[in-house]
């Protein structure tokens, strides 16, 4: 959400930035709204000071036994009063009116995003590894997957398409990934392992910014709650309404949670496979810093995800994304992509992004300067590190024998009790 000094200050400036995102100009919009409730505040703020002299006046004219005068002020009085609930409700419907327009707009890119329409339009920040010579031609995940116990159609019969159930080695694959890369986080990246609720409310989800836009991505329970898309939601507000010392900043959390979206906008796409579900499980960081700090933390929280790539030796790439193709909250983006033999090209594995102080505003999460009585608002980042599902598919493919077996990368194998390969069933 922003800040309506902001578009007070410079408008040109905040309508070139949207225009980056591919918004329409709003400032004019935004600036009318703003302008009417400041005048209707100053008119209630005007009626309560006359009302405050007239009641005044009242007492003089009463003790000079004026009676005709102080009912003439006392009708005064009384109109002002009347007045003034319907000015304070007339500058509340202007605030709130005013307020969903400021939340409706995507977060501005930072100067440093690359102007673009959609994901061909990235920049290569770097790559490591090399994609593996194999000596046989690659299969894709969903040919390999069933034998080692990615069951597609029972999955598919439970709870309906996009649904895997995992059996034996894939279940097991998939247990190892996600406690290796949490320990990884806990222990080397410094963040604080967090159990968190998976159904949270409204305001939650708001202040993360998946409502009121996105609400068709996510999967609403009977009494109103929400299930989580990600940890995030749950991490991000954990400084919800609050406000820290500076001492206490950095907080690095970190969950390993299912995640469920409706996929609403994907119909089509990746409906072969373990690619896109609408249940998965996730590793995600969530970061909550000073300002000074989050460009240095985006680097810092990019570098460990892909630290857990580099561990399990799966050929990847950074991608710096751009204006096209960011999230509605993001400032800047930097995804990872993992080679998949399989498909012969790289596919998403991993999205780390600032949000500087677009979703604090929306969760009024707040700290106090060292020495100072004036509170800002807290810069948060979030990124995942890693998605499970999508690792699970990468060592499957990266790893793939001619038999149809899968290797188990060194560092998974003591959470495998030493087992060195997935034998097909």
């Amino acid at each position: 959400m922003h800040d309506i000094r902001l578009v007070r200050d410079d408008p040109a400036a905040f309508d070139a930035a949207l225009a980056r995102r591919g918004n329409a100009p709003q400032a004019a919009a935004l600036l009318a709204l703003d302008e009417a409730r400041r005048a209707t505040i100053a008119r209630a703020q005007a009626a309560q000071t006359d009302r405050n002299a007239l009641s005044k006046q009242i007492g003089a004219a009463k003790a000079a036994k004026d009676d005709e005068r102080a009912a003439s002020l006392m009708a005064e009085v009384a109109a002002l009063k009347e007045a003034l609930p319907g000015l304070e409700a007339e500058e509340a419907r202007i605030g709130a009116e005013l307020d969903v327009a400021l939340a409706a707009l995507p977060n501005l890119p930072a100067a440093d995003v690359p102007q673009g329409s959609d994901e061909n339009d990235n920049q290569l920040v770097h790559s490591w590894g090399e994609p593996p010579a194999l000596p046989f031609e690659a299969k894709e995940h969903d040919l390999i997957g069933p034998a080692l116990g990615l069951d597609f159609e029972t999955g598919a019969a439970i709870a309906g398409a996009r649904f895997t159930l995992l059996r034996g080695p894939a279940a097991k694959l998939s247990r190892a990934l996600g406690q290796f890369m949490l320990d990884r986080l806990v222990r080397e990246g410094g963040f604080e392992e967090v159990a968190p609720p998976l159904l949270v409310r409204d305001e939650a989800v708001f202040g993360t910014g998946q409502l009121p836009k996105f609400a068709e991505d996510l999967f609403r329970t009977t009494d109103g709650r929400w299930l989580i898309p990600t940890a995030e939601v749950s991490l991000t507000n954990i400084v919800r309404e609050q406000i820290l010392a500076e001492a206490e900043l950095p907080l690095r959390f970190a969950a390993l949670t299912p995640c469920f979206r409706s996929e609403a906008g994907a119909a089509g796409r990746d409906t072969r496979g373990f690619i896109r579900q609408h249940q998965f499980d996730k590793v995600e960081m969530v970061s909550i810093v000073a300002p000074d700090a989050s460009d240095d933390e985006h680097e810092r929280m990019t570098a460990c995800a892909e630290g857990a790539l580099k561990a399990l030796d799966l050929p990847f790439r950074r991608m710096k994304l751009c204006t096209g193709d960011m999230g509605f909250t993001a400032a800047r983006t930097f995804d990872l992509e993992v080679w998949l033999p399989g498909q012969q090209r790289y596919r998403e594995i991993s999205s780390c992004s600032t949000c500087t102080d677009f979703q604090a505003r929306r969760m009024n999460a707040r700290y106090r300067p060292e020495g100072e009585k004036a509170t800002r608002f807290v810069h948060t980042l979030n990124g995942s590190g890693l998605a499970v599902g999508r690792t699970l598919v990468a060592v499957i493919e990266n790893y793939q024998q001619e038999n149809g077996a899968v290797a188990v990368p060194a560092v998974l194998q003591p959470y495998l009790g030493g087992l060195t390969v997935l034998e097909p069933r």
